[in-house]
């Protein structure tokens, strides 16, 4: 099981391919962008980013616009961070 700090790390590349797709809508791009600056802040707890990420990512992850392969990778992503102890 990977430690925190990877799983983190495999959830911005994840974010960073989503923001390089331009089949996906402006917005969700801009809020995987937002999400990603959050998880690359190391000045607060690995937890408390993956929380904050999974906030966020939850504004878009219902977005009608949203093509269906970039639905699956926001679940696969928001489920990684699941796995990210708060403690």
């Amino acid at each position: 099981m990977p430690n925190p700090e990877q799983t983190v790390d495999n959830c911005i590349q994840m974010l960073s391919a989503i923001i390089d797709d331009g089949t996906i809508p402006r917005n969700i791009r801009r809020v995987a962008d937002e999400t990603r600056t959050l998880l690359q802040n190391k000045d607060k707890l690995v937890g408390l980013r993956a929380a904050e990420a999974i906030s966020k990512i939850d504004e878009i992850s219902n977005d009608s616009n949203m093509p269906m392969h970039a639905r699956t990778r926001v679940w696969e992503l928001v489920s990684n961070l699941e796995t990210v102890p708060l403690d």
